[in-house]
């Protein structure tokens, strides 16, 4: 049997180490009270940085094992641990932000819900695949054209393969999507 460092990067789960997951959060500027949406939350490596900055945390996990791990972790913390698909995620009715490590296989999908048409989305600070930071803060993504109208979108923090455990095969960095505050007023 493989070791749980190669049983996770078999299956694409590369958990994002605690030092750098609260360099991301550090970097996103969360401010307490903020309702803050954590997609692919694993087993809450961002989470728990969100909770001490005082966010009210909205933890997202699709794998039923984890999603009862993080349960049983922040029972006593302002999360709410819900456990669905990121392409179907119910978006919150009320102005949220998103500070998120996804996993890599679902990034278009999740940035096609957040930027959709009525969403509340203030701001995301989305932990990607280099290439689709690159792709998507250039206007080169399919769709990109639309969204870049509502939405600021930029390169963030580089993080290095080190940075998860088991290293993945790519490298990443954070996609800082930001509302200018121009388009806050405009779009309900």
């Amino acid at each position: 049997m493989p070791a749980s460092g190669q049983a996770r990067g078999a299956w694409g789960w590369h958990p994002l180490d605690s030092r750098w997951a609260q360099r991301v959060v550090d970097a996103a500027g969360i401010k307490p009270g903020e309702l803050v949406l954590d997609v692919g939350a694993g087993l809450g490596a961002l989470t728990a940085p969100l909770v001490r900055a005082g966010a009210q945390v909205v933890a997202v996990e699709l794998h039923p094992g984890r999603a009862d791990r993080l349960q049983k972790r922040f029972a006593d913390a302002p999360v709410t641990v819900v456990r669905a698909n990121a392409a179907e995620l119910r978006l919150p009715s009320r102005p949220f932000r998103v500070v998120s490590s996804p996993p890599y296989g679902i990034s278009t999908a999740l940035l096609k819900r957040l930027l959709a048409p009525g969403a509340r989305l203030v701001s995301a600070d989305l932990v990607l695949q280099r290439a689709v930071v690159n792709r998507w803060s250039t206007g080169d993504a399919p769709g990109a054209a639309r969204w870049i109208r509502h939405y600021d979108l930029s390169i963030g923090l580089r993080l290095p393969r080190k940075a998860f455990t088991p290293p993945p095969q790519v490298d990443s960095a954070v996609l800082l999507i930001r509302r200018p505050a121009r388009n806050s007023r405009t779009r309900r």
